[in-house]
């Protein structure tokens, strides 16, 4: 028989062994070990920039190569391509919240918050400095709340200009508790909320726990708080430096809002909610 040479396609073989190979597409990543099929050089990546991706060897040396085709992973030819977009993690705050996203720094609101004492605003600070910043809301210290009326009057709070007040010590038959009492009966008293935790200073809001005691000391009465809490722990407490580092060590210990007491926690949520509604 003779051989018929013309009567197949003889483009067949051809374009099958043209036809486009599907390859697995990888995405690449720090760290992924990559051959390139057209010399062997095998590398860790370690950086990727304008489509291209940089190999280092086991001896240290780098070369660059672009994204696509002509590797091998394990063996396996592949496709390189981008890295796949990382979701942003979901932060909470100090306060437990969820952070906002970063935005422009928002005008201060007219309404304010007003807190006894300066350990009291740095607590504050420190748990839910985060959603203060994101609401507009100001917090400021007071030296204490004995003028508290005049304090108010003076601030003259409205619906668009609200006063939130929080206390120590606030609990029945306390001077505290007078006081408080006297502003929310006064003029201002739609538009400014005391309100308090029953500690004797907020250094005890802080949970036993998480300064590693069981309980804070009782202090006999006649001795200054602050200087027998130092004094039962063995701290200094000679002057008022003392005193501030001694605060300054509790303060270090609370890291978010689990450190501290619910008597403190819902006083403060209340506040805010109070200063922030209808403000927008």
């Amino acid at each position: 028989m003779t051989e018929d040479r013309y009567s197949n396609d003889v483009l067949a073989d051809f374009r099958r062994e043209r036809t486009p190979t599907v390859l697995p597409k990888v995405p690449i990543e720090s760290g992924m070990v990559v051959e390139v099929i057209a010399d062997g050089y095998v590398g860790a990546l370690v950086r990727h920039a304008n489509g291209l991706i940089e190999l280092e060897d086991r001896h240290g040396r780098s070369r660059a190569f672009p994204l696509g085709r002509g590797y091998l992973i394990d063996g396996v030819p592949v496709e390189l391509t981008k890295p796949v977009a990382q979701a942003a993690a979901t932060r909470t705050t100090a306060s437990g919240s969820f952070a906002a996203p970063e935005q422009r720094a928002r005008t201060a609101l007219a309404s304010r918050i007003y807190v006894e004492g300066r350990h009291d605003a740095e607590l504050v600070e420190r748990v839910w400095g985060d959603d203060l910043r994101a609401e507009g809301v100001v917090v400021e210290f007071l030296g204490g709340i004995d003028d508290l009326e005049v304090i108010v009057a003076d601030f003259a709070p409205t619906s668009k200009r609200k006063l939130g007040i929080l206390v120590d010590h606030l609990v029945a038959g306390s001077k505290e508790s007078r006081i408080a009492d006297a502003v929310g009966r006064g003029k201002y008293g739609e538009h400014a909320l005391v309100v308090g935790h029953p500690f004797v200073d907020v250094w005890q809001a802080v949970k036993p726990q998480s300064l590693g005691i069981a309980a804070w000391p009782t202090i006999a009465r006649g001795t200054e708080w602050k200087h027998g809490i130092c004094e039962a722990f063995g701290w200094p407490h000679d002057d008022q430096a003392d005193i501030a580092r001694a605060w300054q060590h509790i303060l270090s210990k609370v890291t978010s809002y689990t450190d501290l007491e619910p008597a403190l926690l819902g006083r403060v949520e209340q506040l805010i909610d109070f200063v922030t509604v209808d403000q927008d």
